[in-house]
């Protein structure tokens, strides 16, 4: 994750930007709990992880919960709301291989088995060319504002399933 954050997010954020997008992005055990998280591994190496989630909280690890409080872990009701992708990190020696897209696809196909009819993600600006790429939409364009007052630009996006 932290290799993930560093290098993947350099083109689009600034140094300020990205060390306090530690305290904004992580992961949420919840979805470890949940046995929604999954990890993709190539020979023997950690080539990525992302889940999904039918909580309501939409992003965020567990450190920042504690730090800027926010976590929500009031189940979905898929009949109308949408299951949310979490936490998706490529290490960057296996970008471009189709790490996030598998991890993605999986996550969706979850979700659909859980009874979810979309799914919803509060993407980083890296992670958009891929999310638009397998047809999520912007929804809206966000900052989320650290302990320091940096802003972390983000962009919620949604898909049908």
């Amino acid at each position: 994750m932290c290799k993930s954050i560093e290098t993947l997010q350099a083109p689009f954020l600034t140094k300020a930007q990205i060390r306090a997008s530690f305290e904004v992005m992580g992961l949420d055990t919840t979805l470890i709990e949940d046995g929604t998280y999954f990890a993709v591994y190539a020979n023997d190496a950690l080539a990525g992880c992302g889940g999904w989630s039918k909580r309501e909280t939409l992003y965020g690890g567990d450190h920042s919960f504690n730090v800027r409080g926010g976590r929500n872990a009031r189940l979905l009701d898929p009949t109308f709301e949408a299951a949310r992708i979490r936490a998706m990190y490529t290490h960057p020696d296996f970008t471009r291989r189709g790490v996030g897209r598998l991890i993605l696809q999986t996550c969706e196909q979850e979700a659909r088995g859980a009874g979810f009819a979309r799914a919803e993600m509060m993407a980083t600006l890296a992670g958009v060319p891929l999310y638009e790429a397998c047809g999520y939409m912007k929804i809206e364009e966000v900052f989320d504002t650290t302990s320091d007052g940096t802003k972390v630009p983000l962009i919620r996006m949604g898909k049908p399933l």
